[in-house]
């Protein structure tokens, strides 16, 4: 069972203070972070010209794909024939936060019909799995396409009754909040892994 809002809340009390702020993300000093502060207000960056688009991990020997080296088997949370779920490796801000990779290089638009299909139902399953989880809210599924060519599908199950940890920024408050316990982590993996394991594959934790 996920920590309830009053646990993680207390939590994040324990690392800052009442009053104190959680730390600032690595993400901030990224050359793609739009926000910025000037004479005192927090406003959007001045956009820099057009430029060629990035490489990104996978699109050329340079930059060889990060996942078709191999997955982590300490990190595999279930797989089949054809995809992996993995986890970051270590327990994070949010109770669940996992990544869903085929097994072949290829990206989102680039999958036939029938694993676009497989693609669909086990993103169904597992929000349907993660929101089961007691203390989850919400699962939100994201896939950012701009840092490697390799389909990577995130799946974000936030807090309930965390106030503000809502919407596209739970991602955000993920890299601020101190992580949870890891037995309860593990816990919620194997739980979430055996139960996708019911319509095919094996969980791997």
């Amino acid at each position: 069972m996920a920590e309830s809002a009053e646990e993680v809340h207390a939590r994040i009390l324990a690392a800052v203070g009442p009053d104190g702020r959680l730390p600032v993300p690595p993400y901030v000093g990224w050359d793609i972070f739009p926000w910025e502060v000037a004479d005192g207000a927090l406003v959007p960056k001045v956009l820099p010209g057009v430029a060629d688009e990035p490489a990104r991990w996978g699109d050329s020997d340079d930059k060889p794909c990060q996942a078709c080296q191999g997955f982590d088997p300490e990190r595999v949370v279930w797989e089949d024939e054809y995809w992996v779920l993995t986890h970051a490796g270590a327990p994070s801000g949010l109770p669940v936060v996992l990544t869903l990779h085929p097994r072949e290089h290829l990206d989102m638009g680039q999958l036939d019909d029938e694993l676009a299909s497989q693609l669909g139902r086990i993103t169904n399953r597992l929000v349907r799995i993660i929101e089961a989880v007691p203390n989850v809210a919400r699962c939100h599924t994201n896939r950012w396409g701009d840092g490697g060519a390799h389909l990577h599908q995130m799946f974000f199950g936030r807090t309930a009754r965390l106030a503000h940890v809502l919407g596209s920024p739970a991602m955000e408050w993920d890299d601020m909040i101190p992580p949870g316990p890891e037995d309860v982590w593990r816990a919620d993996l194997h739980a979430i892994a055996t139960k996708l394991a019911n319509w095919g594959g094996d969980a791997r934790v």
